[in-house]
């Protein structure tokens, strides 16, 4: 039997791939428990179809069969591009099954024997299902059932019960030197500076060209498995889920002029160059106009039809969303805060990630937060010990997205963009009164000029405020929000709640203010007699959607379960936000706040 190809989109990896074709006997499914439980599991990596695949057993195979091939087909013949689809051709399957798949491993020479021993390291990242597959986690993989004919073989030799795993010819990249994905992000609050950031399998320094004629040398930096944490069961990102990220390069280019337009190119003779790419610089701190974009949670998914270890579903509608603004325009920076591309400990999956943000990160800031699934691991001096990095403790996303922060492992910062001052904290590291980034917190906010900035956004990735009271940290609340209060912020964005939801006016979970309805029907609160903050909830940017229960708390005015992201333009006067729907591109709720400059 020869089906006919099944395609799957390959990335840059800087390694040697190879295509595996796995038949394996179905065991155990899910346990109840993992099936049943969303709350014990929402903060873990989750559980995804091809986990369940991988978690199945593979039996040993009794009996040869001679004519089982895997063929791959590429452009360039065992030569991949750096971004391409490839057709893979199982043939000589004597007994085709719902269960078999392909999968991409990287590099090549990885083990891809049984590891029941594994089975202890998913327990970290909540996937208590039967036993892990392989000892080296697949890149990509396909299910084989994704062509229509694969099931339908009606030849008698179809029906002899015959297995073997079988593999294709190594897969080679043209050039796995070639420097990708670049993102760039505001060093401080001039806009006169932006930080280009991109990879590459090379570590020999490259060269950003911009302006008329500047030239930068880059800096190189990367991370190792030593790099990463774990406990007395070894981590994902220690053992399976490692992958060599390449090296990352990044340079600050200087002399820029605010609210212009820019082009760049990165890379070198060597080892090649990208394509000349514009950007747009943000508005200095104290003029008049900004918008921007914000959301919490959004993470990746597969354009084609393979599968990876963490998929999430609305990611691809929102960027698609973000990407036609951007092209608009009319966005000077994004805000991402928190839960950036869950690659939860599967370090190739910030390949993925970063692949997706590219055509938006490349061209606007992309200003980021922290969250507990880049940061939080047992026993690493955080907040909560829970394992939701799968081993990266802030690692792989600290070398990745490099902010203006005042050292590593203390992601916290502050940065002016036209009438706002953003104050964006890590809800996973210590902010309790005696903190170091308590007393930055409360210097940062006492600091700011309402007279240039106007507008004080406070924002990090747990929520004070959500319907679900079990993501909520009480502790959390009664520190620091008295500083909110205290410093007159005037927006609140938090995500982690995979959902949105906004406020009244709040403070102590009380209402003091309520918004009223201008002559356009918009929701407007106004703070020329400040009361409190207004808080949303801004996580329904990728992850599946929560759910809301029936009981709506007295400071909820809104809740949306819908994918999306957060629009913002601030003027001196007036703050404006839209809850845009990235699948029909309409608004699901807007408000405004306003004030008469001083």
């Amino acid at each position: 039997m020869e089906p006919p190809s099944s395609s799957s989109w390959v990335p840059k990896l800087f390694f040697i791939a190879i295509v595996f074709f796995f038949p394996y006997a179905s065991s155990s499914s899910l346990h109840p428990l993992v099936v049943n439980s969303t709350v014990e599991h929402r903060n873990y990596t989750g559980i995804s179809s091809f986990r369940v695949v991988n978690r199945r057993a593979l039996l040993d195979c009794p009996w040869k069969n001679p004519y089982l091939q895997v063929t791959v087909k590429s452009s360039g013949n065992y030569t991949l591009s750096n971004e391409e689809f490839v057709s893979v051709t199982v043939s000589g399957v004597l007994h085709p099954s719902s269960d078999h798949w392909v999968a991409m491993i990287s590099p090549s020479n990885s083990d891809v024997g049984a590891c029941p021993l594994n089975e202890a390291g998913y327990l970290q990242t909540g996937d208590l299902s039967n036993l892990p597959l392989l000892c080296h986690y697949p890149v990509k993989a396909a299910f084989m059932s994704n062509d229509p004919d694969y099931l339908s073989c009606k030849k008698k030799e179809c029906k002899k019960h015959h297995k073997k795993k079988s593999r294709s010819t190594p897969l080679k990249f043209s050039n796995p030197n070639t420097p990708l994905y670049a993102h760039i992000s505001t060093t401080d609050s001039t806009a006169t500076s932006m930080r280009v950031t991109w990879v590459s399998g090379s570590n020999e320094p490259q060269y950003v060209q911009y302006g008329n004629g500047k030239t930068l040398t880059s800096i190189v930096t990367t991370f190792s498995q030593e790099d990463m944490c774990s406990s007395v069961v070894p981590s994902p990102a220690k053992d399976f889920g490692w992958h060599d990220p390449g090296y990352i390069h990044s340079a600050v280019m200087t002399g820029l002029n605010p609210s212009s337009k820019f082009s760049y190119r990165y890379g070198s003779d060597s080892v090649g160059w990208s394509d000349q790419i514009q950007f747009k610089t943000p508005p200095a701190a104290g003029s008049n106009e900004l918008r921007f974009l914000a959301f919490g949670d959004m993470g990746k998914a597969p354009r084609d039809a393979s599968t990876e270890h963490y998929i999430q579903p609305g990611s691809i509608s929102v960027v698609d969303s973000m990407i036609e603004e951007v092209k608009s325009g009319n966005v000077d920076s994004i805000f991402h805060i928190g839960d950036i591309s869950y690659a939860t400990g599967f370090l190739v999956e910030w390949d993925f990630f970063l692949h997706l943000i590219s055509p938006l990160a490349s061209k606007v800031p992309y200003m980021t937060a922290i969250g507990n699934h880049e940061r939080d691991y047992i026993g690493t001096g955080v907040v909560y010990g829970t394992p939701d990095s799968g081993g990266e403790c802030g690692v792989a996303y600290e070398t990745y997205f490099p902010m203006p922060t005042p050292a590593k492992d203390k992601p916290w910062y502050s940065i002016e963009q036209g009438s706002v001052h953003f104050t964006v904290i890590s809800t996973e590291h210590d902010w309790a009164p005696n903190s170091e980034q308590y007393q930055w917190m409360r210097k940062d906010m006492a600091s700011v000029d309402r007279k240039k900035t106007p507008w004080l956004i406070f924002t990090g990735h747990r929520p004070m405020y959500s319907s679900d009271l079990l993501s909520v940290d009480p502790t959390f609340v009664a520190f620091v929000e008295p500083l909110l209060q205290q410093y007159k912020v005037d927006l609140v964005f938090f995500g982690h709640v995979h959902n949105y939801e906004r406020s009244c006016s709040v403070y102590r979970a009380k209402c003091l203010a309520m918004p009223t309805k201008d002559t356009n029907g918009v929701e407007t609160y106004d703070h020329n007699n400040y009361k409190a903050p207004v808080h949303a909830i801004i996580g329904m940017a990728g992850f599946t959607l929560d759910n809301f229960s029936e009981i709506v708390p007295s400071w909820s005015l809104k809740r949306v379960s819908k994918f999306g992201y957060g629009r913002v333009h601030a003027t001196q006067e007036e703050l404006k936000f839209e809850l845009v729907n990235s699948n029909t591109r309409q608004a699901e709720d807007s408000f405004r706040i306003i004030k008469k400059a001083k």
